[in-house]
């Protein structure tokens, strides 16, 4: 079996898509040493309310010269007010009550300060206990990567003894296939297509809100909706 690897940002509790591309890898690297954008998914994403798809942002004292791993929130004491939030929101959905324990260590119990920990906690806690995703996690800091954008995106890749390389779509627009098969490294970008819908409140169903929207809905089913129904589909065509 080759080696698949993907490197990406942290986000805030991000949706379903981003824990497709780390069910499909070995070896998912946070990528947070480098720069930190602001208005992005670093430190904020939508939640089903009954005015439509709404923002959940965690303010930060933050720049566009900081590295996201450098970023601190504003005031820490706020980030209580989320949960709130989703238990407003949510409280009657079929597995809020599954995820309340967790959601509560998270938001009331433990003691934040710096984003990059949050978000990167959260990632793999959902993944390994709520996805049963088996893929090891690092930080892209214990590679000791050197050079800029592409060449040090390799960088990481070639110190992580990747033979796959797992891809967002959008990351087509600026990678150069050609340095991939120098390198010899296969470039793969994964197929956001076809995911199911499954039953949301407030109507229309919104595919890209938080991976919690999928989890308090569908609870230990969630995986199907992400990657499960993909078997299906295969079967079927087969």
């Amino acid at each position: 079996m080759l080696k698949r690897v993907a490197v990406i940002q942290s986000n805030y509790i991000p949706w379903k898509g981003y824990f497709d591309i780390i069910n499909d890898v070995d070896l998912f690297v946070f990528y947070d040493d480098v720069q930190y954008t602001k208005n992005d998914w670093r430190n904020r994403n939508k939640i089903k309310t009954p005015k439509g798809s709404e923002w959940l942002t965690i303010p930060v004292n933050a720049s566009n010269d900081l590295l996201i791993c450098e970023v601190e929130m504003s005031n820490p004491n706020l980030i209580s007010k989320h949960y709130k939030t989703l238990n407003a929101l949510y409280s009657k959905a079929p597995y809020f009550k599954r995820y309340k324990p967790f959601l509560e260590h998270v938001y009331m119990e433990q003691k934040w300060s710096n984003l990059s920990e949050m978000n990167q906690y959260l990632i793999k806690h959902i993944s390994k206990e709520f996805l049963g995703i088996n893929a090891e996690f690092k930080d892209s800091r214990e590679y000791d990567s050197n050079g800029r954008k592409l060449n040090r995106l390799i960088d990481i890749l070639k110190k992580a003894k990747a033979e796959v390389y797992v891809s967002g779509p959008a990351a087509g627009d600026y990678i150069d296939l050609t340095r991939f098969k120098e390198e010899e490294i296969q470039l793969v970008y994964k197929d956001y297509k076809g995911y199911p819908e499954y039953e949301q409140f407030h109507p229309p169903f919104d595919h890209y809100v938080s991976i919690l929207d999928l989890l308090f809905h569908a609870g230990p089913d969630s995986a199907y909706y992400i990657w499960g129904w993909r078997k299906e589909t295969n079967a079927v065509e087969y």
